[in-house]
Protein backbone atom coordinates (compact mmCIF):
# COMPACT_ATOMS: atom_id res chain seq x y z
CA UNK A 1 0.00 0.00 0.00
CA UNK A 2 1.48 3.22 -0.97
CA UNK A 3 2.26 6.07 1.52
CA UNK A 4 -0.19 8.92 1.55
CA UNK A 5 1.07 12.43 2.04
CA UNK A 6 -0.97 15.81 1.34
CA UNK A 7 0.70 19.10 0.45
CA UNK A 8 -0.68 22.11 1.42
CA UNK A 9 0.41 25.27 -0.29
CA UNK A 10 -1.07 28.50 -2.52
CA UNK A 11 1.37 28.71 -5.21
CA UNK A 12 0.08 26.18 -7.59
CA UNK A 13 3.87 25.84 -9.03
CA UNK A 14 4.37 24.92 -5.49
CA UNK A 15 1.94 22.20 -5.75
CA UNK A 16 2.91 20.99 -8.60
CA UNK A 17 6.54 20.54 -8.24
CA UNK A 18 6.24 18.74 -4.75
CA UNK A 19 3.25 16.60 -6.38
CA UNK A 20 5.46 15.74 -9.21
CA UNK A 21 8.51 14.80 -7.37
CA UNK A 22 6.90 12.74 -4.43
CA UNK A 23 4.82 10.79 -7.17
CA UNK A 24 8.49 10.13 -8.68
CA UNK A 25 9.30 8.45 -5.30
CA UNK A 26 6.57 6.19 -5.31
CA UNK A 27 3.90 7.93 -2.99
CA UNK A 28 0.64 9.02 -3.57
CA UNK A 29 -0.28 12.71 -3.32
CA UNK A 30 -2.95 15.32 -2.73
CA UNK A 31 -3.14 18.70 -2.99
CA UNK A 32 -5.18 21.89 -1.27
CA UNK A 33 -5.13 25.08 -2.48
CA UNK A 34 -5.24 26.12 1.36
CA UNK A 35 -5.34 25.07 4.69
CA UNK A 36 -9.37 24.72 4.58
CA UNK A 37 -9.24 22.62 1.33
CA UNK A 38 -6.44 20.45 3.23
CA UNK A 39 -8.58 20.23 6.63
CA UNK A 40 -11.22 18.94 4.00
CA UNK A 41 -9.38 16.35 2.15
CA UNK A 42 -7.49 15.25 5.77
CA UNK A 43 -10.70 14.39 7.47
CA UNK A 44 -11.66 12.35 4.33
CA UNK A 45 -8.48 10.67 3.68
CA UNK A 46 -5.05 8.77 5.89
CA UNK A 47 -2.57 10.41 5.35
CA UNK A 48 1.10 9.54 6.87
CA UNK A 49 2.72 12.87 6.29
CA UNK A 50 1.74 16.82 5.85
CA UNK A 51 3.77 18.87 3.71
CA UNK A 52 2.13 22.75 4.50
CA UNK A 53 3.32 26.01 3.59
CA UNK A 54 3.30 28.76 6.52
CA UNK A 55 1.73 31.51 5.13
CA UNK A 56 -1.41 31.12 3.60
CA UNK A 57 -4.51 33.31 3.50
CA UNK A 58 -7.23 32.51 5.86
CA UNK A 59 -5.55 29.31 8.25
CA UNK A 60 -2.27 30.09 7.92
CA UNK A 61 0.18 26.50 8.47
CA UNK A 62 1.28 26.90 11.96
CA UNK A 63 -2.91 26.74 12.56
CA UNK A 64 -3.12 23.53 10.08
CA UNK A 65 -0.28 21.85 12.30
CA UNK A 66 -1.82 22.46 15.18
CA UNK A 67 -5.35 21.28 14.16
CA UNK A 68 -3.90 18.16 12.73
CA UNK A 69 -1.81 17.30 15.08
CA UNK A 70 -4.77 17.66 17.75
CA UNK A 71 -6.68 14.90 15.63
CA UNK A 72 -3.82 12.96 14.59
CA UNK A 73 -0.86 13.13 16.70
CA UNK A 74 0.29 10.15 14.88
CA UNK A 75 0.73 12.58 11.38
CA UNK A 76 4.04 13.78 10.45
CA UNK A 77 4.20 17.28 9.54
CA UNK A 78 6.87 19.28 7.40
CA UNK A 79 6.46 22.79 7.43
CA UNK A 80 7.69 24.74 4.36
CA UNK A 81 8.14 28.87 4.12
CA UNK A 82 9.22 31.95 2.36
CA UNK A 83 9.75 34.03 5.50
CA UNK A 84 11.46 31.85 7.85
CA UNK A 85 11.64 33.66 11.29
CA UNK A 86 13.35 32.11 14.42
CA UNK A 87 9.99 32.49 16.58
CA UNK A 88 8.14 30.61 13.80
CA UNK A 89 10.81 28.14 13.78
CA UNK A 90 10.37 27.53 17.99
CA UNK A 91 6.37 27.74 18.18
CA UNK A 92 6.33 25.25 14.63
CA UNK A 93 8.54 22.79 16.85
CA UNK A 94 6.58 23.45 20.29
CA UNK A 95 3.15 22.34 18.19
CA UNK A 96 4.66 18.90 17.15
CA UNK A 97 6.11 19.66 13.72
CA UNK A 98 8.77 17.20 12.54
CA UNK A 99 10.65 19.82 10.98
CA UNK A 100 10.93 23.36 9.34
CA UNK A 101 12.31 24.38 6.25
CA UNK A 102 13.08 27.13 4.25
CA UNK A 103 12.53 27.96 0.56
CA UNK A 104 13.92 27.89 -1.93
CA UNK A 105 15.35 23.74 -0.72
CA UNK A 106 17.46 21.74 -2.66
CA UNK A 107 15.49 18.30 -4.25
CA UNK A 108 17.91 16.37 -2.38
CA UNK A 109 16.88 17.91 0.78
CA UNK A 110 13.13 17.48 0.67
CA UNK A 111 13.41 14.18 -0.80
CA UNK A 112 15.76 13.00 2.79
CA UNK A 113 13.10 15.11 4.82
CA UNK A 114 10.42 13.73 3.77
CA UNK A 115 12.19 9.97 3.62
CA UNK A 116 13.51 10.85 7.34
CA UNK A 117 9.75 11.66 8.72
CA UNK A 118 8.09 8.75 7.66
CA UNK A 119 10.64 6.60 8.69
CA UNK A 120 10.33 8.35 12.35
CA UNK A 121 6.89 8.00 12.31
CA UNK A 122 6.97 3.85 11.39
CA UNK A 123 9.53 3.15 14.16
CA UNK A 124 7.04 5.27 16.70
CA UNK A 125 4.15 3.14 15.72
CA UNK A 126 6.27 0.17 15.70
CA UNK A 127 7.24 1.12 19.35
CA UNK A 128 4.08 1.56 20.37
CA UNK A 129 2.35 -1.67 18.51
CA UNK A 130 5.19 -3.69 20.52
CA UNK A 131 4.00 -2.27 23.72
CA UNK A 132 0.80 -3.50 23.12
CA UNK A 133 1.72 -6.60 22.38
CA UNK A 134 4.07 -6.98 25.18
CA UNK A 135 1.26 -5.84 27.33
CA UNK A 136 -1.36 -8.50 25.59
CA UNK A 137 1.39 -10.92 26.05
CA UNK A 138 2.02 -10.73 29.34
CA UNK A 139 -1.78 -9.47 30.82
CA UNK A 140 -3.61 -11.87 32.82
CA UNK A 141 -5.25 -12.86 29.66
CA UNK A 142 -2.04 -13.79 27.83
CA UNK A 143 -1.71 -16.78 29.91
CA UNK A 144 -4.37 -19.50 28.55
CA UNK A 145 -6.42 -21.38 31.26
CA UNK A 146 -9.73 -21.26 32.49
CA UNK A 147 -9.53 -23.83 34.67
CA UNK A 148 -10.78 -23.52 38.29
CA UNK A 149 -6.39 -23.99 39.30
CA UNK A 150 -5.74 -20.94 36.90
CA UNK A 151 -8.61 -18.89 37.98
CA UNK A 152 -6.72 -18.92 40.93
CA UNK A 153 -3.75 -18.53 39.92
CA UNK A 154 -4.89 -15.33 38.20
CA UNK A 155 -6.52 -14.28 41.21
CA UNK A 156 -3.59 -14.05 43.07
CA UNK A 157 -1.55 -12.72 40.20
CA UNK A 158 -3.50 -9.66 40.67
CA UNK A 159 -3.37 -8.73 44.31
CA UNK A 160 0.65 -9.08 44.19
CA UNK A 161 1.31 -6.88 40.96
CA UNK A 162 -0.91 -4.22 42.90
CA UNK A 163 1.79 -4.55 45.83
CA UNK A 164 5.16 -4.18 46.08
CA UNK A 165 6.17 -7.31 47.72
CA UNK A 166 8.67 -10.39 46.56
CA UNK A 167 7.57 -12.91 45.16
CA UNK A 168 8.11 -17.17 44.98
CA UNK A 169 6.86 -18.64 42.05
CA UNK A 170 6.53 -22.83 42.59
CA UNK A 171 6.15 -25.17 40.23
CA UNK A 172 7.25 -28.03 37.57
CA UNK A 173 9.40 -27.51 34.80
CA UNK A 174 7.16 -25.81 31.77
CA UNK A 175 4.68 -24.73 33.49
CA UNK A 176 5.35 -21.07 32.69
CA UNK A 177 7.22 -19.43 35.81
CA UNK A 178 8.69 -16.97 33.75
CA UNK A 179 5.52 -16.12 31.72
CA UNK A 180 3.84 -15.21 35.20
CA UNK A 181 6.56 -13.20 36.21
CA UNK A 182 6.42 -11.16 33.77
CA UNK A 183 2.18 -10.65 34.36
CA UNK A 184 2.79 -9.58 37.61
CA UNK A 185 5.33 -7.02 36.44
CA UNK A 186 3.60 -5.74 33.47
CA UNK A 187 0.45 -5.43 35.54
CA UNK A 188 2.57 -3.19 38.32
CA UNK A 189 3.18 0.09 38.66
CA UNK A 190 7.12 -0.90 37.42
CA UNK A 191 5.72 -2.03 33.81
CA UNK A 192 7.68 0.59 32.24
CA UNK A 193 10.60 0.01 33.92
CA UNK A 194 13.22 -3.02 32.58
CA UNK A 195 12.44 -6.21 33.23
CA UNK A 196 15.60 -8.42 33.68
CA UNK A 197 15.29 -12.18 34.05
CA UNK A 198 18.30 -14.91 34.80
CA UNK A 199 18.56 -18.78 35.17
CA UNK A 200 20.45 -19.05 37.87
CA UNK A 201 21.31 -23.08 36.89
CA UNK A 202 22.71 -21.28 34.07
CA UNK A 203 25.39 -19.52 35.06
CA UNK A 204 28.84 -20.90 36.49
CA UNK A 205 28.99 -20.46 39.84
CA UNK A 206 32.55 -18.68 39.57
CA UNK A 207 30.91 -15.90 37.57
CA UNK A 208 27.31 -15.51 39.16
CA UNK A 209 28.63 -12.62 42.07
CA UNK A 210 29.16 -10.82 38.99
CA UNK A 211 26.53 -10.99 37.73
CA UNK A 212 24.48 -10.31 40.38
CA UNK A 213 26.29 -7.20 41.32
CA UNK A 214 28.79 -6.45 38.84
CA UNK A 215 32.75 -5.48 38.85
CA UNK A 216 35.19 -2.72 38.69
CA UNK A 217 37.56 -3.20 36.00
CA UNK A 218 41.04 -5.43 37.30
CA UNK A 219 38.70 -6.63 40.02
CA UNK A 220 40.12 -10.45 38.54
CA UNK A 221 41.47 -11.89 35.51
CA UNK A 222 39.14 -11.31 32.74
CA UNK A 223 37.89 -7.83 34.23
CA UNK A 224 38.49 -5.63 31.56
CA UNK A 225 36.16 -2.91 32.09
CA UNK A 226 33.26 -2.07 34.42
CA UNK A 227 30.65 -3.76 34.39
CA UNK A 228 26.94 -3.46 35.24
CA UNK A 229 25.83 -6.28 37.38
CA UNK A 230 21.86 -7.68 37.08
CA UNK A 231 20.45 -5.35 39.70
CA UNK A 232 21.65 -2.00 37.98
CA UNK A 233 20.44 -3.40 35.09
CA UNK A 234 17.07 -4.19 36.52
CA UNK A 235 17.05 -0.55 38.58
CA UNK A 236 13.18 0.67 39.08
CA UNK A 237 11.90 -2.65 37.49
CA UNK A 238 11.57 -6.41 38.40
CA UNK A 239 14.42 -9.19 38.67
CA UNK A 240 13.50 -12.42 38.01
CA UNK A 241 15.81 -14.87 39.67
CA UNK A 242 14.63 -18.56 37.89
CA UNK A 243 15.77 -21.53 39.24
CA UNK A 244 17.33 -19.44 42.63
CA UNK A 245 17.76 -22.60 44.31
CA UNK A 246 20.68 -23.04 42.15
CA UNK A 247 22.49 -20.12 44.16
CA UNK A 248 25.39 -20.99 46.12
CA UNK A 249 25.10 -21.11 49.40
CA UNK A 250 28.19 -18.81 49.92
CA UNK A 251 26.39 -16.42 47.82
CA UNK A 252 22.62 -16.51 49.02
CA UNK A 253 24.34 -14.40 52.37
CA UNK A 254 24.97 -11.53 49.75
CA UNK A 255 21.82 -12.01 47.80
CA UNK A 256 19.83 -11.88 51.44
CA UNK A 257 21.84 -8.65 52.33
CA UNK A 258 20.57 -6.76 48.95
CA UNK A 259 16.96 -7.82 49.57
CA UNK A 260 17.23 -6.21 53.25
CA UNK A 261 19.14 -3.61 52.88
CA UNK A 262 18.72 -2.18 49.46
CA UNK A 263 22.25 -1.99 48.48
CA UNK A 264 25.16 -3.66 47.14
CA UNK A 265 28.80 -3.12 46.09
CA UNK A 266 30.62 -3.98 42.80
CA UNK A 267 33.27 -6.50 43.26
CA UNK A 268 36.46 -4.39 43.41
CA UNK A 269 34.40 -1.34 44.50
CA UNK A 270 34.40 1.01 47.11
CA UNK A 271 30.77 2.55 46.63
CA UNK A 272 27.59 1.46 48.17
CA UNK A 273 25.18 1.32 45.22
CA UNK A 274 21.31 1.52 45.66
CA UNK A 275 18.87 -1.36 44.38
CA UNK A 276 15.49 -0.49 43.81
CA UNK A 277 14.51 -3.50 42.60
CA UNK A 278 11.47 -5.83 43.10
CA UNK A 279 12.42 -9.54 43.15
CA UNK A 280 10.72 -12.05 41.98
CA UNK A 281 11.86 -15.68 42.53
CA UNK A 282 11.24 -19.06 40.94
CA UNK A 283 11.87 -22.82 41.52
CA UNK A 284 10.90 -26.44 40.46
CA UNK A 285 12.12 -27.50 43.56
CA UNK A 286 10.93 -27.69 46.83
CA UNK A 287 12.91 -24.27 49.09
CA UNK A 288 11.85 -25.73 51.92
CA UNK A 289 13.42 -29.19 51.84
CA UNK A 290 16.63 -27.84 50.84
CA UNK A 291 16.43 -25.74 53.88
CA UNK A 292 16.14 -28.81 55.94
CA UNK A 293 19.30 -30.13 53.94
CA UNK A 294 21.39 -27.08 54.73
CA UNK A 295 21.17 -26.27 51.15
CA UNK A 296 19.36 -22.73 51.21
CA UNK A 297 19.33 -20.15 53.91
CA UNK A 298 15.87 -20.04 55.65
CA UNK A 299 16.08 -16.99 56.29
CA UNK A 300 16.67 -15.73 52.62
CA UNK A 301 13.79 -18.55 51.48
CA UNK A 302 11.56 -16.20 53.64
CA UNK A 303 12.61 -12.96 52.41
CA UNK A 304 11.61 -14.19 48.72
CA UNK A 305 9.02 -16.13 49.63
CA UNK A 306 6.58 -13.14 50.68
CA UNK A 307 3.87 -14.54 48.64
CA UNK A 308 3.69 -17.70 46.83
CA UNK A 309 2.39 -18.52 43.50
CA UNK A 310 2.38 -21.97 43.42
CA UNK A 311 1.49 -23.20 39.01
CA UNK A 312 -0.46 -26.21 38.72
CA UNK A 313 1.09 -28.79 36.28
CA UNK A 314 -0.66 -29.54 33.36
CA UNK A 315 -2.06 -32.99 34.07
CA UNK A 316 -3.47 -31.58 37.06
CA UNK A 317 -5.41 -29.25 34.75
CA UNK A 318 -5.96 -31.02 32.03
CA UNK A 319 -9.50 -29.08 30.74
CA UNK A 320 -7.04 -26.38 29.52
CA UNK A 321 -5.62 -28.68 27.25
CA UNK A 322 -7.75 -27.98 24.08
CA UNK A 323 -7.76 -23.81 24.37
CA UNK A 324 -3.80 -24.66 24.81
CA UNK A 325 -3.76 -26.44 21.85
CA UNK A 326 -5.60 -23.84 19.65
CA UNK A 327 -2.89 -21.42 20.85
CA UNK A 328 0.18 -22.79 19.98
CA UNK A 329 -1.71 -23.43 16.62
CA UNK A 330 -2.07 -20.16 15.72
CA UNK A 331 0.86 -18.99 17.36
CA UNK A 332 3.15 -20.98 14.82
CA UNK A 333 1.13 -21.29 12.01
CA UNK A 334 2.85 -19.00 8.77
CA UNK A 335 -0.70 -18.11 7.19
CA UNK A 336 -4.06 -17.52 9.24
CA UNK A 337 -5.87 -20.65 9.97
CA UNK A 338 -9.61 -22.17 9.97
CA UNK A 339 -10.82 -23.54 13.41
CA UNK A 340 -8.34 -25.55 14.79
CA UNK A 341 -9.60 -29.27 14.73
CA UNK A 342 -8.58 -31.80 17.15
CA UNK A 343 -9.46 -35.54 16.34
CA UNK A 344 -11.27 -37.33 19.18
CA UNK A 345 -8.77 -39.74 19.77
CA UNK A 346 -6.10 -37.41 20.00
CA UNK A 347 -7.78 -34.82 21.83
CA UNK A 348 -8.56 -38.51 24.10
CA UNK A 349 -4.74 -39.04 24.15
CA UNK A 350 -3.81 -35.79 25.10
CA UNK A 351 -6.42 -35.75 28.05
CA UNK A 352 -4.89 -39.09 29.20
CA UNK A 353 -1.35 -38.22 28.74
CA UNK A 354 0.74 -36.95 31.97
CA UNK A 355 3.20 -34.53 30.10
CA UNK A 356 6.09 -34.49 32.52
CA UNK A 357 7.45 -31.67 30.30
CA UNK A 358 4.34 -29.69 31.33
CA UNK A 359 2.93 -26.70 28.78
CA UNK A 360 6.50 -26.78 27.05
CA UNK A 361 6.12 -30.30 26.07
CA UNK A 362 2.33 -29.17 24.72
CA UNK A 363 3.82 -26.30 22.91
CA UNK A 364 6.42 -28.06 21.22
CA UNK A 365 4.18 -31.27 19.97
CA UNK A 366 1.96 -28.86 18.65
CA UNK A 367 4.65 -27.06 16.88
CA UNK A 368 5.19 -30.56 15.60
CA UNK A 369 2.33 -31.07 14.37
CA UNK A 370 1.83 -28.29 12.23
CA UNK A 371 5.51 -29.04 10.57
CA UNK A 372 3.55 -33.11 10.00
CA UNK A 373 0.19 -32.21 9.61
CA UNK A 374 -2.21 -29.90 8.46
CA UNK A 375 -5.16 -27.86 10.64
CA UNK A 376 -6.59 -31.27 11.70
CA UNK A 377 -4.64 -32.32 14.54
CA UNK A 378 -4.71 -36.82 14.54
CA UNK A 379 -2.59 -39.37 16.79
CA UNK A 380 -0.54 -39.59 13.67
CA UNK A 381 1.38 -36.74 13.99
CA UNK A 382 2.60 -37.50 17.86
CA UNK A 383 6.08 -39.08 19.06
CA UNK A 384 6.26 -42.43 19.28
CA UNK A 385 6.62 -41.73 23.41
CA UNK A 386 3.28 -40.42 23.40
CA UNK A 387 1.81 -42.96 21.54
CA UNK A 388 3.45 -45.78 23.86
CA UNK A 389 1.93 -44.44 26.67
CA UNK A 390 -1.23 -44.28 25.09
CA UNK A 391 -0.49 -47.95 23.91
CA UNK A 392 0.81 -48.80 27.92
CA UNK A 393 -2.40 -48.00 29.45
CA UNK A 394 -4.73 -50.03 27.62
CA UNK A 395 -6.67 -52.47 29.42
CA UNK A 396 -5.56 -56.25 29.89
CA UNK A 397 -6.88 -58.37 26.92
CA UNK A 398 -6.54 -55.76 24.42
CA UNK A 399 -5.01 -56.49 21.07
CA UNK A 400 -1.89 -54.88 21.71
CA UNK A 401 0.24 -55.93 18.90
CA UNK A 402 -1.03 -54.49 15.60
CA UNK A 403 -1.59 -56.70 12.61
CA UNK A 404 1.11 -55.12 10.51
CA UNK A 405 3.43 -55.79 13.44
CA UNK A 406 5.45 -53.77 15.80
CA UNK A 407 9.14 -52.85 16.72
CA UNK A 408 9.04 -53.76 20.58
CA UNK A 409 12.61 -52.45 21.47
CA UNK A 410 11.92 -49.15 20.18
CA UNK A 411 7.86 -49.50 22.16
CA UNK A 412 9.87 -50.73 25.08
CA UNK A 413 12.58 -47.45 24.61
CA UNK A 414 10.04 -45.26 24.58
CA UNK A 415 8.47 -46.07 27.76
CA UNK A 416 11.37 -46.59 29.74
CA UNK A 417 12.72 -43.28 28.27
CA UNK A 418 9.63 -42.08 29.61
CA UNK A 419 9.63 -42.83 32.88
CA UNK A 420 13.30 -41.75 33.24
CA UNK A 421 12.40 -38.78 31.77
CA UNK A 422 9.38 -38.45 34.52
CA UNK A 423 11.62 -39.10 37.29
CA UNK A 424 14.27 -36.67 36.49
CA UNK A 425 11.24 -34.01 36.38
CA UNK A 426 9.92 -34.75 39.78
CA UNK A 427 13.20 -34.90 41.47
CA UNK A 428 14.23 -31.68 39.84
CA UNK A 429 17.28 -33.06 38.24
CA UNK A 430 18.68 -34.88 41.33
CA UNK A 431 20.15 -38.08 39.95
CA UNK A 432 20.39 -40.25 42.94
CA UNK A 433 16.84 -38.95 44.15
CA UNK A 434 15.42 -39.94 40.74
CA UNK A 435 16.79 -43.52 40.89
CA UNK A 436 14.94 -43.74 43.82
CA UNK A 437 11.92 -42.65 42.69
CA UNK A 438 12.08 -45.44 40.23
CA UNK A 439 13.47 -48.51 42.54
CA UNK A 440 16.71 -48.65 40.81
CA UNK A 441 20.66 -48.40 41.90
CA UNK A 442 22.21 -44.91 40.81
CA UNK A 443 24.66 -47.17 39.24
CA UNK A 444 21.83 -48.90 36.50
CA UNK A 445 19.90 -45.53 36.36
CA UNK A 446 23.28 -44.07 35.24
CA UNK A 447 23.69 -46.47 33.22
CA UNK A 448 20.23 -46.45 31.37
CA UNK A 449 20.52 -42.63 30.95
CA UNK A 450 23.81 -43.51 28.99
CA UNK A 451 21.74 -45.48 26.93
CA UNK A 452 19.42 -42.65 25.33
CA UNK A 453 22.84 -40.34 25.56
CA UNK A 454 20.96 -38.38 28.17
CA UNK A 455 24.11 -38.78 30.99
CA UNK A 456 25.83 -35.59 30.63
CA UNK A 457 27.96 -36.33 33.33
Amino acid sequence: MQTRILVADDELSMREFLTILLEREGYSVDAAPNADAALALFEANSYELVISDVNMPGLDGLQLLERIKRDSPDTAVLLVTAFSTAEQAVEAMKLGAYDYIAKPFKVEEIKVLVRNALEKRSLKQENVRLKQVIEERFSFSGIIGKSRKMRDVYSVIEKVAASTVNVLISGESGTGKELVAKAIHYNSSRRNMPFVAVNCGAIPESLMESEFFGHKKGSFTGAVSDRAGLFEQAEGGTLFLDEIGEVPIQLQAKLLRVLQERCFRRIGGTEESSADVRVIAASNRDLQEQVQEGQFREDLYYRVNVVQVPLPALRERADDIPLLVEHFYRKFARTPLPDVIIAPDALKVLMEYPFPGNVRELENLVERCLVLGDSTITCGCFPPAITSCEKARQPAGMELVPAEGMDLEAYLDGIEKRFLLQALEKSGGVKKKAAELLGLSFRSFRYRLAKFGMDEE
